[in-house]
């Protein structure tokens, strides 16, 4: 890689990325990181292919935006320490920081700019480890096309990915160094029409519907039994179920929340309303 204009990425505004660490030097050396992209390994789910540049440096390192934009997201990932998701709609991208310390300062949502600090490398017990199985501190770094938002929360196509089966590049994934000296997206074509898209989302929809259909069901059979703690039952399970998949940033969990609040307010609202039923009918007897 080309590194001979690196120091100015930070502080010539033409460029539109820079490097989210201090030491540019570190992506021009013999072994600069920890995994490659793309690098081809063993999981405990198996054979996969790494989806970002994993780069060794010290706890307490400084990690900054690579370019303007938003922050998406900033929160706690298993594995991942403190996750932040910058998405740079200019550039039709997102930028993703994983292995971050959540004892630190960290940025909450909101705009950035290109070299704003938004975070620290966290400690070996903090960034995804433990004091049990201690974590080498590094930045796991990731680039891809699109916005966070446009990807599902859960499978292959996942915003957040580490390790995964399919070659990176045909899920949207870039090489981060290549895209900063670069200084330019090759976009492609991945996650245009009808098909793609239901290839994406099959898993989020799959059990979103499982759900949805069910509270259906309890409904129907609630209302014809007149069993209507039945009701309020399951919504407070669906509630408990939807909270699991909005914590993991699963979109469709909102469908599980209005199905829950729609059972648990039926359901309260026939056993307050039954009681009063009955009491009309004695007095009218």
């Amino acid at each position: 890689m080309d590194l001979s204009n690196a120091g100015q990425y930070r502080t010539d505004d033409r460029y539109p990325f820079q490097f989210p660490l201090d030491d540019d030097r570190i992506f021009a050396s013999a072994n600069p990181f920890a995994t490659n992209f793309a690098s081809y390994g063993r999981t405990t789910r198996g054979p996969e292919y790494h989806a970002a540049e994993d780069i060794i440096n010290p706890a307490g390192t400084p990690v900054y935006a690579m370019a303007d934009g938003s922050v998406s997201f900033s929160g706690r990932m298993k594995g991942y320490g403190w996750l932040i998701i910058i998405d740079h709609p200019q550039a039709d991208l997102y930028s993703l920081y994983g292995h971050l310390s959540p004892s630190r300062w960290y940025i909450k949502k909101g705009s950035v700019k290109k070299g704003d600090l938004i975070g620290y490398l966290g400690d070996p017990d903090e960034n995804g480890g433990s004091v049990k199985h201690p974590l080498r501190p590094h930045l796991h770094f990731g680039v891809r096309s699109g916005r966070r938002v446009q990807y599902p929360g859960a499978g292959e196509w996942r915003w957040q990915a580490g390790w995964i089966k399919p070659c990176p590049q045909d899920l949207g994934w870039l090489q981060p160094s290549l895209v900063i000296t670069g200084q330019d997206v090759h976009h492609a074509q991945h996650n245009k029409g009808v098909w793609r898209f239901l290839f994406m989302w099959w898993i989020e929809m799959l059990f979103t519907g499982i759900y949805f259909i069910g509270g259906v069901s309890v409904s129907i059979f609630a209302f014809r039994k007149k069993a209507y703690l039945l009701m309020v039952i399951p919504g407070v399970v669906f509630g408990g179920i939807g909270w699991i998949m909005f914590a993991k940033s699963m979109f469709l969990s909102y469908l599980l929340f209005v199905m829950a609040g729609f059972l648990i307010v039926m359901g309260l609202f026939q056993m307050i309303r039954r009681p009063q039923n009955s009491q009309g009918n004695v007095q009218e007897s």
